[in-house]
């Protein structure tokens, strides 16, 4: 059961998208008064609040101070960061700031299962939900995917809630009390966001906070952290096992993926393609493995699973070359996961052409030069920052400053030889000529359709 909440005092909601909503219908059905405020003068779903919230108008424009350092409570999306500074006025006042994600853990009824991590969280997410359902476990799937958290305490009572989380989310939250919490891998992100690395990773780490179960990557060591004491600890990597440990190993000429010695899956049986998504899928069988769910259903579950729209999904091939859809890589750690998952699945004379390029979201793309070797056929440029990477890539890659979508995909069409694949991995946020990473993708698609 739900604890009612009561105070004398209004709790005041910051941010008006699907999160503050969430909120909004939550603390209403707990008879709980608030105000709700956007820094926006017409943010995106003001007008289905009104319809809901008829007599609670919203303050859109600017933040009321005076309301906010009187508030019982503050709960911030995670679009506005903490460093506002109306907000750190108010907690100079003494007013707590929690996000949705602590209320829901303050409320939640049923173990909860949180990941994070700079690329992957949304595969392994939605993974470990189709394969604990296929196992017979009733699961919610929600966060910073699909459904709001505190949307899910309105569903029946599942065994396991399971949570992506961004580090916009954890942020604000104290002690999420996971029944299972992992890491799945830090790379440089939100560079706009965060002041320093150490912030960022600061953020993520947040996730452990009352963890009874870590799930890390023993390859990541920025996956780890001090373990409490009583804490279990798993950790995977696709390299081989230690014992009970979740890893990849050699059987005569075949790799499976395996528990300690154990083989489980052989990786030819599985339909996602890719290093990075091999250690996505054995970072859900380490989840899957505390939750009792480890079994032939869940395992059968993991092969058919074919990826997330966006993340390293086939499009189509033409004339021998094939189309990735990587839009979902908006930042260089998830590029760079997206071309050493896909290299070592090209043969000698196959190679790869690249299409990049966006907003940069304030990235350092030195790190490019790391990841592009001469197996890379071509690097195709577009959007608002294709001059600071064109900077960054090795002046030995053929490099083309393309004006579209379309513009980039025929001319890596052009490039390419039978055999090839064409990626696109932008290492950039979308919002330049794209209504997202969606459209982006989509418009990728389209393109590749019209060759």
């Amino acid at each position: 059961m739900m604890t009612t909440i009561a105070t004398s005092k209004v709790t005041v909601i910051v941010g008006l998208g699907i999160t503050g909503l969430s909120v909004a219908r939550f603390l209403a059905k707990q008879n709980c008064p608030f105000l709700l405020m956007d820094t926006r003068e017409n943010p995106p779903l003001k007008e289905e609040y009104i319809a809901e919230f008829p007599l609670n108008m919203p303050i859109c424009g600017e933040l009321d101070q005076a309301a906010l350092n009187t508030a019982d409570q503050i709960i911030l999306s995670p679009g506005i960061g903490l460093s506002h500074s109306a907000l750190s006025e108010a907690s100079k006042h003494g007013v707590e700031i929690i996000g949705d994600i602590e209320l829901f853990a303050r409320h939640a009824d049923a173990p909860i299962i949180a990941i994070t991590g700079s690329n992957g969280k949304s595969t392994v997410t939605t993974l470990v939900g189709e394969m604990a359902t296929a196992a017979g476990l009733t699961v919610e799937v929600g966060g910073n995917i699909g459904i709001a958290a505190l949307e899910l305490l309105s569903k029946p009572k599942p065994d396991f809630y399971v949570l992506e989380l961004s580090s916009f989310q954890l942020e604000t939250t104290q002690k999420l009390n996971a029944f299972a919490a992992t890491i799945l891998n830090v790379s440089r992100d939100h560079m706009d966001r965060y002041d320093s690395y150490v912030a960022y990773h600061s953020a993520k780490t947040r996730i452990y906070f009352g963890a009874k179960n870590r799930i890390v990557n023993r390859e990541d060591p920025l996956t780890f952290g001090p373990l409490a004491q009583g804490v279990s600890e798993i950790n995977f990597g696709v390299n081989a096992p230690d014992l009970k440990q979740f890893g990849i190993i050699q059987r005569g000429d075949k790799k499976y993926l395996a528990q300690g010695a154990k083989p489980l899956i052989s990786v030819d049986e599985l339909k996602m393609v890719g290093t990075h998504n091999l250690s996505n899928a054995l970072a859900a069988m380490a989840l899957l493995s505390v939750m009792g769910g480890l079994n032939e259903h869940s395992l059968e579950a993991l092969k058919q699973f074919k990826g997330l729209d966006h993340r390293c999904q086939w499009i189509a091939e033409k004339n021998g070359i094939t189309f990735i859809n990587d839009s979902k890589a908006t930042n260089i750690g998830a590029c760079s996961a997206a071309i050493t998952g896909l290299l070592p699945t090209l043969k000698a004379d196959e190679k790869l052409l690249l299409i990049m390029g966006g907003q940069s979201k304030g990235a350092d793309f030195s790190e490019i030069e790391k990841i592009i070797d001469d197996r890379i056929r071509a690097v195709l440029l577009m959007g608002e920052d294709a001059e600071l990477i064109k900077q960054a890539v090795p002046s030995s890659i053929d490099t083309h400053l393309t004006q579209s979508m379309a513009s980039a995909v025929e001319k890596a069409y052009q490039l390419a030889l039978p055999g090839d694949r064409v990626l696109l991995s932008p290492a950039c946020a979308s919002f330049d000529m794209f209504e997202g990473f969606e459209d982006r993708g989509h418009q990728f698609a389209v393109a590749v359709g019209g060759l």
